[in-house]
């Protein structure tokens, strides 16, 4: 039955993990996860520096050709073997925060390589004739082994010895998983065939530069936040109390009246549009339903005018009358939609309830002896909520701030990183709600279902990345820290969580995540301390 209200407030999730476990004993709102007790989704927000293990942002140098020493450092994490040459590597800029390295390898690097080859072969060919690991002329053992797979492996053995010093001068700015050889393998085997020689290509995609508009413009937010009516902590423990009272009673028919406030009524509704051409009156199924349990004091969560339409209507009658569905009904296709509802009273109930008075205190919240002792710890209980859910609804709008503040050309590597962890996140979520097949499993987990998810998420994507990374700039720019006591406790809290639940964990990934997730705090209470902020209740 979609007669009913929702909230249309936007929620912010950066860097959704869905593998991480829960962060309950946190004590900033953002970083509880158990979403029952949240109106809003909860955030993670990682650091830049952590999530591409940059050390050290740096600008691209000038030189657009250099030379990779034989013993330069290590820059993609493989170990690296000493060189017989150097190679050249030249830097070229492309477009989205990418950069082609042009390698070539010399001759003697290329000749290192097929000896190392042959060697490996050597000692585990079996060639007729031959004790294992003896030395087999080159001549035979090329025959045995065959020229296209020596020449094969040669190439690749070059490709993992030289990639290593090519990526020099990426070194603190690439982005994890991002390298791509575009030049073909097949190309690559027909150089060296002819030229004892290799040349190929590399794309990497490097980290993002961001700009502030206006600049250091974060430090002096002005920012309105609207907060819901139904979290007021006031007006939410008194719902409250009206629930526990209203489980006590018991429903009784009513034989006598027509439907008033208090009542519950069981009714069958249909709804169409309204035309003046009975040719293009269609039904509106969303609308529709039958066995309605309606509560009227639930009557604010319905569509507008619906409770006082039908009131007065009693057992077995039926009333007719029209609607319009408002321009902020969360159904879009009805939002301005004029509507013919027809409702039938099945039944009608009334409830009969104890008088509310201390005697009832246990039962409404065991452990209380007293209706005000019940009152005060519901009050308390919901302003607790109250709080969290101002600060939540605080930082999503500054962060839905900081993101327009930036401007950063995003790499496609990040961008699919990012968007392939909401989907996963997203798949997780339905496997939660429904219990989905192999088949179902299959289709959703699609190349094609992936794509189409990217692509219509796009903005929202790009958004969160913008907010990742402007984040990660005011923690390192505010100089911004916490303790190595937090950050112990939330690992080993994390980390006793992934036992608990028999879950298969890296604990230096548990610990970047924590880092990412206490960083992501320091920045938004920062934010907070530092802004002018307005809030508006709706």
């Amino acid at each position: 039955m979609e007669l009913c209200l929702c909230s249309t407030t936007t929620t912010r999730v950066l860097n959704l993990n869905p593998s991480r476990p829960s962060h309950n004993s946190l004590r900033n709102p953002l970083l509880h996860f158990n979403h029952t007790h949240r109106p809003f989704t909860c955030l993670k927000l990682p650091s830049p520096s952590r999530q591409f293990h940059l050390l050290q942002l740096q600008s691209p140098p000038n030189p657009s050709r250099f030379t990779a020493s034989a013993s330069s450092s290590v820059a993609t994490g493989n170990e690296k073997d000493q060189l017989p040459a150097d190679i050249e590597v030249k830097e070229t800029q492309e477009p989205n925060c990418s950069v082609r390295l042009s390698v070539q390898v010399p001759p003697a690097v290329c000749d290192d390589c097929y000896s190392r080859v042959l060697n490996e072969f050597m000692k585990q060919a079996k060639v007729p004739g031959f004790r294992p690991g003896k030395e087999v002329p080159e001549s035979i053992l090329i025959g045995y082994v065959g020229k296209k797979n020596v020449q094969k492996a040669t190439v690749e053995s070059i490709l993992k010895r030289t990639l290593p010093h090519a990526m020099s001068s990426v070194t603190g700015r690439a982005l994890r998983d991002s390298v791509r050889i575009v030049t073909k393998f097949s190309e690559m085997e027909q150089t060296y065939s002819s030229l004892n020689s290799l040349r190929y290509d590399v794309i990497v995609d490097v980290a993002p530069q961001i700009k502030w508009i206006p600049e250091n413009g974060y430090k002096n937010l002005k920012i309105v936040v609207e907060i819901d009516s139904d979290i007021d902590a006031r007006r939410a423990s008194e719902q409250q109390l009206r629930r526990r009272h209203k489980s006590l009673g018991s429903m009784r028919i009513v034989t006598d009246r027509g439907l008033q406030i208090g009542d519950v009524a069981v009714l069958d509704i249909s709804a169409t549009t309204v035309d003046q051409d009975e040719l293009n009156v269609q039904k509106i199924p969303s609308a529709e339903s039958k066995g309605f349990h309606f509560d009227t004091e639930d009557g604010d969560k319905v569509l507008p005018g619906f409770l006082d339409s039908i009131i007065g209507i009693k057992g077995g009658e039926t009333k007719s009358f029209q609607l319009v569905f408002p321009e902020s009904w969360k159904q879009e296709d009805l939002r301005g939609v004029h509507a013919q509802f027809t409702v039938e009273c099945k039944e009608l109930f009334y409830r009969d309830l104890p008088e509310l008075d201390d005697s009832l205190a246990d039962r409404l919240l065991p452990g209380c002896t007293t209706l005000n002792q019940v009152k005060e710890s519901l009050f308390q209980r919901c302003l607790e909520v109250e709080q969290t859910a101002r600060e939540q609804a605080t930082d999503n709008v500054i962060l839905d701030q900081l993101q327009k503040m930036v401007e950063a050309d995003i790499p496609q590597s990040l961008f699919e990183e990012q968007g392939r962890q909401f989907y996963g996140a997203k798949l997780l979520q339905i496997q939660a709600n429904m219990k989905l097949n192999d088949q179902q499993l299959a289709s959703l987990s699609s190349p094609k279902a992936v794509n189409e998810y990217l692509e219509n998420q796009k903005d929202n994507i790009l958004n969160v990345i913008k907010q990742n990374l402007a984040v990660g700039d005011i923690y390192k720019r505010e100089n911004l820290q916490f303790s190595t006591d937090e950050l112990v406790k939330e690992v080993e809290n994390s980390i006793a969580e992934f036992k608990r639940q028999k879950q298969e964990y890296d604990e230096e990934r548990v610990r970047e995540q924590v880092q990412e997730i206490l960083e992501g705090a320091k920045v938004l209470e920062w934010l907070r301390e530092h802004a002018d902020i307005q809030y508006i209740t709706r």
